[in-house]
């Protein structure tokens, strides 16, 4: 399901990109940055790719910080500066697995994930065959790039 972006997500996702700049560096990761906001319109958690240790992921941390069963999550939407992966080697779960699980049904992203580290990346087409809503905001991916430019071939 595709979906419109709202007037208040470009703000949102310019948070997500501020928190993804707080990333420790790597050369083998992107640096994301995640958000979660309740249907009120109020932000329940954040995180950023390896605030907790090496291998944590953005939208995982900030999952991480509610209970899985909150219910607020079942309204909330998630801004993830990076298309949530749908591959993963160092964990169990991917990202798109337990945004699902959480029973987000609301995702909004603001860059693709390119075939840097994993092919065939589909976390989308995941998310969108569940039935949850994704928005692309992809006029703000040129920051999220930017954010990237350490990686080889991510141009700012």
């Amino acid at each position: 399901m595709t979906a419109e972006p709202s007037g208040t997500d470009k703000a949102w996702m310019r948070r997500a990109i501020d928190l993804s700049r707080l990333c420790p560096p790597s050369e083998t990761a992107f640096s994301v940055g995640a958000i979660i906001v309740n249907a009120a319109g109020n932000e329940i958690a954040n995180g950023y790719s390896r605030e907790t240790d090496p291998h944590v992921h953005a939208e995982e941390s900030a999952l991480a910080k509610l209970a899985p069963d909150d219910v607020r999550l079942g309204a909330a939407t998630i801004y993830s500066t990076l298309e949530p992966c749908a591959k993963r080697s160092s964990r169990p779960r991917t990202c798109t697995e337990l945004i699902l699980a959480a029973g987000i049904p609301r995702v909004v992203i603001a860059w693709r994930e390119p075939d840097l580290f994993v092919t065939d990346v589909d976390g989308v087409e995941i998310l969108r065959t569940d039935g949850v809503s994704v928005v692309e905001l992809s006029r703000l991916s040129r920051c999220v790039r930017e954010v990237n430019a350490h990686l080889p071939g991510i141009a700012g």
